[in-house]
């Protein structure tokens, strides 16, 4: 019934949304600005508010047309090189600059937010890398007849992608896949998989929750599997073509995400209030342009979401040497031919210091030589794969340990 009532609401909304968006749309026209009148402006305001005040369900644009290489503007072209239900292997074509580079498969999060959410991930990677990433669908477009989508098939599609790649490719995990992305990179060592990755990097990711336990790790742990299938998992509501599929919905991750930090979100949005009603829309174009992609959210299906809660945060089986694949026991000590680099932020409040770094002791099968770990001061969790600190520290290194194993 959770998503039923969110769906009606949503539905009510609608027409209300869009008649404050044509509202403020005509009281910041070129006529009515001239009037200078604070009253207009601030109605203004709180009717561009009212229009924010909904989600969206549909994936935003990466908007990456070009990149800087040199001194050249090389164009960037989406390309959608495998596809199943459940995912897309979405490459980033470059122009032709006569020299093969790199090729790196980022394995986006799944949960609640589109892959565009690491844009600035695949930005910076760009100019030195030939750039694929795991661009997941939403479940509530998935129908029924598609099958399940539980932990090992998200494995599987770790694995398609890398051998659709061709082999000697680069794996970077970013966040709550790192667990998924390590087990498919062992499955792939213990099989001889060709397409197994040159390098793997592992980027503020649940290797093994454990260690400092943070307020999410705790939430795992303080409930049962059958409370979280209970109270968060639902179906998706008539019109959709995933109609009837069971799934954590996106709108209960943002609220989750959201709920962690209530002060900040309400005071961002008051500061917004106050750029538009001022008429200052660079600076609230800033906060626009962030919430646009943060309320923009997809479905897990519930196998996936209660698999990963149940193996990754309560029961550790990856640490514990207790994982498996399709019945078969996954062994971490089976790589030995992938570099393996991992990286943590120091102020990281969703995967906190060392549960990243337990993946090192986990693969015992690398030579020291080829193993290495990042510990970046003065960040959280978004900081370790976006922003300034990303780009002009933590990449260096990602690539570094790339080139030295391709």
């Amino acid at each position: 019934m959770l998503y039923y009532a969110y769906q009606l609401q949503a539905d009510l909304m609608r027409p209300v949304r869009a008649m404050a968006e044509v509202t403020a749309a005509m009281l910041n026209g070129p006529l009515v600005s001239q009037l200078d009148s604070i009253t207009l402006r601030n109605v203004a305001a709180a009717c561009e508010m009212v229009s924010r005040a909904g989600l969206s369900h549909e994936r935003p644009s990466f908007g990456i047309d070009t990149v800087r290489i040199g001194n050249e503007d090389v164009p960037v072209t989406e390309v959608a090189a495998f596809s199943t239900p459940f995912a897309t292997l979405l490459h980033f074509k470059k122009a032709s600059l006569g020299k093969k580079l790199p090729r790196v498969l980022v394995v986006a999060p799944l949960s609640g937010h589109f892959a565009t959410l690491l844009r600035n991930t695949v930005e910076v990677l760009l100019p030195d890398h030939d750039v694929y990433i795991t661009d997941w669908h939403n479940a509530r477009e998935i129908p029924l007849d598609a099958g399940r989508f539980g932990f090992d098939e998200y494995v599987d599609h770790v694995i398609r992608f890398l051998e659709e790649m061709g082999p000697g490719a680069h794996l970077v995990g970013v966040c709550q896949p790192c667990a998924h992305a390590f087990a498919a990179v062992a499955v792939m060592a213990q099989t001889g998989n060709p397409a197994a990755p040159a390098s793997m990097t592992l980027m503020a990711g649940p290797i093994d929750t454990r260690i400092n336990p943070t307020k999410v790790n705790e939430l795992a742990t303080t409930h049962s599997i059958e409370w979280f299938e209970r109270n968060l998992i639902s179906r998706v509501p008539s019109g959709f073509p995933g109609a009837g599929r069971k799934v954590y919905p996106g709108f209960v991750q943002l609220t989750a995400f959201m709920s962690m930090n209530p002060g900040r979100h309400i005071n961002t949005h008051i500061d917004l209030f106050g750029h538009l009603s001022k008429g200052d829309f660079e600076k609230a174009e800033v906060t626009k342009t962030f919430y646009d992609e943060y309320f923009a959210v997809l479905d897990l299906t519930a196998e996936f979401y209660l698999e990963t809660v149940n193996l990754v945060f309560q029961e550790h089986v990856l640490p514990r040497g207790k994982l498996t694949w399709h019945g078969e026991k996954v062994e971490p000590a089976a790589i030995r031919k992938t570099a393996l680099l991992t990286v943590e932020g120091e102020r990281d409040d969703i995967c906190s210091v060392g549960q990243t770094l337990a993946a090192q002791d986990l693969c015992t099968g690398i030579r020291p030589y080829m193993k290495r770990h990042h510990l970046q001061a003065g960040v959280g969790h978004y900081g370790v794969f976006s922003g300034s600190r990303w780009a002009g520290q933590i990449y260096p290194i990602v690539r570094n340990v790339i080139l030295a194993n391709d």
